[in-house]
């Protein structure tokens, strides 16, 4: 190969941050940086009663996830029954396939043959969690919702109500196992709810109603980018943390105190820490990217983490608007990361025993609260699983190496 066109295909190659993604390799410099935050694609912005015009610096609600462009999704239909994200180097298979338990799910990846690969893999829960997209919302009915997912490239199918699901019972497994219990003791794998916009700790089997029933859910495989996910956290003994994995910079510390998101917002606004003052809300796939799946609570010991007077942990807001409710309620609640327990209300039998307050979706889930109001008028919490509703939560803020221009 000539000089000249040696150099226009390197040049062509840097041009094409999805190519360089899969060229890069473990142990090298670059490779550090193949953990690609993608941006949520939230383009709205939201006070706590709806979608609203973008807030000014200095207004009510300024700083939210809509307000901050990061990488921005990008997919390439391969036209071989797989789609390659061109941020993260990661190929997936594009069909939706059926439902099957835990155990079949991670041997049928040796066994999957699409496009003629043999190294497809179970993705982790932060592989799969880079495909949400939260321009998604679930508004009680399939016809008036939008998944979590871009299903211009990829298969997606709801609950079958006819068979007696709900429509929001369409999971999809990873192949991170939650290394405490869930549900009154109950071995626990996470996954993604792409109806709902949801990251949960799901039992293998079906609960104590049918036990020894095996739980079964969707399985989307993936190959490339083995190092995505893993974090590369440096201590720059001033306050802050820099995951070098990412270029984002966290502070080390949280907020020491609960409040709404408004003030979530706002506190992260005015926050000035090692000569920095450009710090924000984190989004939700940007605070997802700091859980430590490894551990409960869910993050590397090198940040400092408040724990409750109930000895549990709090949860972490994002500024990431979670659109999973009736349309005329649109808006209403933000996302948050557990990175303690996800503690909710169960009756153990169901819906005859006492409620119990236990963990019900792992150290690590990601739900949503209500952006404002009082969290006494929850006091057995919300949802199927009673999900423990504080409203007042904690904040850790974030700022990017090279800054992200707010809109």
């Amino acid at each position: 190969m000539s000089q000249r066109r040696f150099l226009a295909a390197i040049f062509l190659l840097l041009l094409s941050p999805g190519a360089f993604a899969q060229q890069l390799k473990p142990g090298t410099q670059a490779g550090q940086l193949r953990y690609v935050v993608v941006d949520t694609g939230q383009d709205k912005c939201y006070d706590t009663s709806g979608e609203i015009a973008a807030p000014k610096p200095g207004q009510p609600f300024f700083g939210q996830d809509a307000q901050y462009a990061g990488p921005q999704p990008k997919y390439n239909d391969n036209r071989d029954g797989t789609i390659t994200d061109l941020n993260t180097g990661l190929t997936w298979v594009q069909a939706r396939g059926e439902k099957i338990p835990w155990d079949d799910a991670v041997a049928g990846a040796s066994k999957c043959r699409v496009a003629g690969h043999n190294d497809w893999r179970m993705p982790t829960i932060k592989e799969l969690y880079s495909l949400i997209d939260f321009r998604g919302g679930f508004h009680q009915s399939p016809e008036d919702s939008r998944p979590y997912l871009d299903t211009r490239y990829f298969g997606f199918v709801y609950g079958d109500e006819a068979r007696g699901e709900r429509a929001i019972d369409c999971q999809d497994w990873s192949s991170t196992e939650y290394i405490g219990t869930t549900m009154n003791g109950q071995s626990t794998v996470f996954g993604v709810n792409f109806a709902d916009g949801r990251i949960k700790g799901y039992p293998k089997f079906r609960g104590p109603a049918v036990r020894h029933e095996l739980h079964r859910l969707y399985v989307r495989y993936v190959r490339g980018n083995d190092g995505y996910g893993k974090n590369n956290f440096h201590d720059n003994s001033d306050g802050t943390i820099t995951d070098q994995a990412t270029n984002l910079m966290w502070a080390k510390a949280d907020s020491g105190r609960g409040m709404n998101w408004q003030d979530a917002l706002g506190f992260a606004q005015a926050m000035k820490l090692a000569g920095h003052s450009d710090w924000r809300l984190p989004n939700a796939k940007e605070l997802q990217s700091i859980v430590d799946y490894t551990r409960s609570p869910a993050i590397d010991p090198v940040f400092k983490l408040t724990k409750l007077t109930d000895g549990d942990y709090p949860f972490y807001w994002t500024s990431t608007t979670h659109l999973d409710s009736p349309i005329e309620r649109m808006g209403t609640a933000a996302v948050y990361i557990a990175f303690g327990r996800a503690t909710g209300w169960m009756r153990f039998p169901p819906d005859r025993g006492e409620a119990k307050l236990m963990d019900v979706h792992g150290a690590g889930a990601q739900r949503s609260d209500p952006k404002a109001g009082d969290p006494g008028a929850f006091p057995q919490g919300r949802g199927p699983q009673g999900d423990v509703v504080r409203i007042n939560n904690f904040v850790r803020c974030v700022r990017s190496v090279q800054q992200s221009p707010a809109h």
